[in-house]
């Protein structure tokens, strides 16, 4: 709260700031923050007073205007850095690792990316254009290549002299060790480094069973596997094992927040990279598409009554409870629908458990409707003194409950063994499924049992 109260001051001062023109005392207030703070109060400003902003920071201080930058995102960023010649694109880039440097010049139009790496220092250039190679979302993309490495020949006391003299590492809690042809072959501690003796050679104390991730390996497993081996850092190989780079946590996060981000997005039908002040008819693209299925299946449903009519309007008091069946059946589903899309996003479910996992949600399900349904029943019964109304209400609930909780289960599992993200198609599929059965089993059951019905 009290952070949140910070930032908030400094919006404001940067707003006033750059209203009355003092662009001295906002550059000196803007290098005083962090790049975390900086990415947010970026984010909160308009799109010219963000311009601005950035502008004055980037001529002052390139290295953190480019920082901040990469805590915004690669998206946001790039859009910041688009309206700026290549040739200080090319210069801000080479002021931040080339991992985060990849990412912004990735998402450049692409004449002026091309223009920006040829501009960029060879050594620089080639590092960036090496992870492009790599298909987005890898491990490949994200890895930082400067990756501290050392020779299984060396000793204790010669890797900590080469330790010494290369301050400019990312990481050295962990102390990757290769063969001469650099195949990754063991991981030393820094903490183990220092309490052996110095004449210690590393092949005695390293430790050659160790976790590391392939550059073709999804980033979203990597993350998984630095989580569940609680790993300060993974490193990365390629086909032939040989060590290429080192994904920290912090990039980890970055990714478990945008997976999280994404996967939440998708379960609404939102593109995952709409953010709060995406532009309107960006916003507008993005969310039509999926409002347009959801529509053509509301006229399935719609469908469904239909063929209820004549029972409709005999009894019209079915069209007060009809809604009562189905969003009841559409929230249980939801339920099912997170736990499960969590599950297969955090590799907890499976074809191989998938039958365990249905079972359980089918228990969930007819519990719920039965507990819910019979009190939906005293209700219909005490409020329209009909208790075959309640009954017919009741069974439809837990019929409803039934469906939702095994449809939110096989549906997302489904959609996974067709290569479809769960997450992106399954509400439009279960909101069907829980309306369609929710009218039938009402309507169905109402028309059946009409001549009891008052």
């Amino acid at each position: 709260m009290a952070t949140q109260r910070r930032l908030d001051l400094i919006l404001d001062s940067v707003k006033r700031l750059l209203r009355i023109g003092a662009t001295a005392n906002l550059v000196n207030l803007l290098q005083k923050q962090h790049p975390a703070d900086l990415a947010q109060v970026f984010g909160d400003l308009p799109d010219k007073d963000r311009q601005a902003a950035f502008s004055l920071l980037a001529d002052r201080n390139g290295r953190l205007a480019m920082e901040a930058l990469s805590e915004i995102g690669p998206e946001a960023g790039s859009a910041l850095l688009a309206t700026r010649p290549a040739e200080e694109i090319a210069k801000l880039a080479q002021e931040i690792p080339s991992d985060d440097a990849a990412a912004l010049i990735d998402h450049l139009p692409e004449e002026l990316s091309a223009a920006v790496l040829d501009l960029m220092r060879p050594k620089e250039s080639k590092v960036v254009e090496n992870l492009l190679e790599y298909e987005e979302r890898t491990a490949g993309r994200i890895m930082n290549p400067n990756v501290f490495a050392l020779s299984e020949d060396m000793t204790v006391g010669e890797a900590i002299t080469e330790i010494q003299s290369n301050r400019d590492v990312e990481m050295v809690f962990y102390l990757y060790v290769v063969d001469e042809r650099r195949h990754l072959v063991g991981v030393v501690s820094l903490r183990r480094l220092l309490l052996v003796s110095p004449e210690t050679p590393l092949k005695r104390i390293m430790t050659g069973d160790l976790i590391s991730a392939r550059v073709d390996m999804d980033q979203e497993e990597v993350a998984r596997q630095v989580a569940d081996y609680n790993l300060l850092a993974i490193p990365v190989v390629d086909e032939e094992n040989k060590l290429v780079g080192i994904i920290t946590v912090d990039d980890v996060i970055d990714v478990i927040k945008d997976e999280a981000t994404e996967d939440i997005y998708r379960l609404a039908g939102v593109a995952g990279d709409e953010r709060v002040f995406t532009p309107a008819f960006e916003s507008l693209r993005k969310r039509l598409p999926w409002l347009g299925v959801n529509l053509a299946t509301a006229f399935l449903a719609a469908g469904v009554v239909s063929l209820f009519t004549g029972t409709i309007a005999a009894l019209p008091i079915l069209a007060v409870f009809m809604p009562i069946v189905a969003g009841m059946g559409g929230n249980a589903a939801t339920q099912t629908l997170t736990v499960i899309v969590r599950g297969i996003a955090l590799g907890e479910l499976s074809w191989s458990n998938s039958r365990k996992a249905l079972l359980k949600e089918a228990a969930v399900g007819i519990g719920n409707g039965l507990v819910l349904g019979l009190v939906a029943a005293l209700v219909a019964w005490a409020t329209r003194g009909d208790p075959v109304l309640g009954v017919v209400l009741g069974t439809a609930m837990v019929i409803n409950m039934f469906v939702a909780a095994t449809a939110g289960v096989l549906i997302p599992l489904g959609l996974r063994a067709a290569g479809i993200d769960p997450a992106l198609a399954s509400s439009v599929f279960i909101t069907t499924m829980t309306d369609v059965f929710g009218f039938l089993s009402f309507l169905g059951l109402a028309t059946l049992f009409a001549q009891y019905l008052t």
